[in-house]
């Protein structure tokens, strides 16, 4: 069955599957360079920022990193002045920060470094906004893909969907074709590219999963009546020596969206007594000093599917043309380190740049062999932050089978030296920060004045202080609003030759 409108009448169109923010931001790198783009998405997107059963997450905290603010923002400019005005907070790290890191209670000082914090329910409806703005751009929802349809030689020529229709026995519809030049899978972790690669006869992607058994659980509270700090967001690191963590989050409507973890199997409870307990054994009692006396706004979720996982689609010697997965869909990461937004936004900027480099704006054509080389492009998005969450998460027993390489075991006693030094190493502390908001490669804390900081060990002897640090004084002169761009000198990933 072909659907009746399955191709536009004239010129070059794109099929994005997944309507998240992954999906969100390919639309958006597709709409200046193609006639028409269709977004699919399974559930039907709520009028307001709501949370929806196709974002689990959504009901926990959420950071937008430097990386991530810089790749939204040039794909729809104006946006981060549209979620500051929606209520967002702009946290600076670390000035703004009680910052447990496993070295230690990191020293606040000014930075360029910022987080933008707030629900992803707003985050999600702010981008979805500025995308239906789009004219090239199409939404279907209640449709789903089930599989690709193969096209001439080895390439798609477009995807089988179904819509959700309730008088059907399964709940969907018949499947029916959709023809595109272009179809991006970005549906996150459930992806089903693999079956739908060995149906074409291809082959399906090695996969590596490292996965520390982190489990969370998080709440919405209004602040205690009179609360004061000179503090917004509080971030308390786990160890594989205490293998708990937490955050506060400021959000908007002057909220505050609480996690806390557990690694290793263990579970945070689900009540509030006894969420507020468990947030009373995280390595420092502050974030439990300031919500002992807070309101809950709501219940407290969980969530349990935290594994690192990625699919290494750049290994595969054959590709079908005319087929991208990017998102989760490729690398998903342990939802603490706050990185699949920012990694989506890479991969889509990865995309736009092959599209510009092809020229395809206003020919009404997507050239043929434009997919097979941006596996790599987007496998290094993924790299970067697996440095950190997939290499972090490997400390913790189990997480991986068998004993660590050796490259692992030197790679993590130079970062625990390294998490010590930057607590009061301020050159150390930025190259850390660039590099976790995906801002710099990780080799940015290999760089000589970095790596003999580290090498020189800690500034003093004595043991890391117990209590958080205070804000550092307001400088004279205040620096500049700190840029979602990467540090001077830094090469994103994505850009590489």
């Amino acid at each position: 069955m072909t659907d009746p409108g399955a191709r536009p009448p004239g010129g070059s169109h794109a099929v994005v599957l997944g309507g998240s923010l992954a999906g969100l931001c390919a639309a958006a790198a597709l709409a200046p360079h193609v006639d028409r783009v269709t977004l699919v998405e399974r559930d039907r997107y709520p009028d307001e920022p709501r949370w929806r059963r196709g974002v689990p997450q959504a009901r926990h905290t959420h950071n937008l990193l430097g990386a991530g603010q810089r790749s939204l923002e040039l794909l729809l400019p104006g946006l981060l002045g549209d979620l500051r005005d929606l209520g967002m907070v702009e946290v600076r790290m670390p000035q703004d920060m009680l910052l447990l890191v496993a070295g230690g209670w990191v020293d606040r000082f000014d930075s360029r470094h910022t987080v933008l914090s707030g629900s992803r329910d707003l985050l999600d409806w702010a981008v979805r906004r500025r995308v239906r703005e789009l004219p090239a751009v199409e939404f279907r929802e209640e449709t789903e893909a089930v599989g690709l349809v193969a096209g001439h030689g080895d390439s798609v020529r477009g995807v089988l969907l179904r819509d959700r229709d309730p008088s059907a026995r399964t709940g969907w519809s018949e499947p029916y074709e959709r023809e595109a030049d272009l179809v991006v899978d970005a549906t996150g972790r459930g992806s089903r590219a693999p079956a739908w690669l060995q149906s074409l006869g291809h082959q399906a992607p090695e996969e590596t999963v490292v996965d520390a058994g982190c489990a969370y659980a998080t709440c919405v509270f209004e602040p205690p009546p009179g609360h004061t700090a000179d503090w917004k967001c509080v971030l308390l690191q786990s160890t594989p020596e205490e293998p708990r963590s937490g955050i506060l989050n400021p959000i908007e409507n002057d909220r505050w969206m609480v996690s806390v973890a557990g690694l290793g199997g263990e579970r945070p409870p689900l009540d509030h007594a006894g969420f507020v307990d468990f947030a009373k054994r995280l390595r420092s009692t502050v974030l439990y000093d300031a919500i002992r006396d807070a309101k809950p706004l709501g219940e407290v979720y969980g969530s349990g599917r935290t594994e690192n996982r990625r699919r290494h689609y750049e290994r595969l010697t054959r590709w079908p043309d005319r087929f991208l997965v990017l998102g989760d869909a490729v690398g998903a990461f342990n939802p603490a380190y706050g990185q699949g937004i920012s990694v989506a936004g890479m991969s889509a900027l990865v995309l736009r740049r092959a599209l510009e480099r092809a020229g395809t704006r206003g020919t009404g054509r997507i050239p043929a062999g434009l997919t097979g080389p941006l596996r790599k492009g987007i496998a290094r998005c993924v790299d970067a932050a697996w440095m950190l969450s997939g290499n972090a998460d490997l400390a913790y027993p189990g997480a991986a089978d068998g004993p660590l390489p050796l490259a692992a075991r030197l790679g993590k006693r130079y970062t625990d030296r390294l998490l010590k030094v930057a607590t009061t190493d301020r050159t150390v502390a930025t190259a850390l920060f660039d590099m976790t908001h995906l801002l710099a490669p990780p080799q940015v804390v290999l760089r000589p004045r970095v790596l003999a900081s580290v090498l020189r060990g800690p500034r003093t002897a004595t043991p890391a202080s117990t209590s958080p640090p205070t804000a550092a004084p307001a400088s004279a002169s205040p620096p500049t609003a700190p840029s979602p761009g990467p540090a001077a000198g830094a090469r994103l990933p994505e850009e590489r030759p």
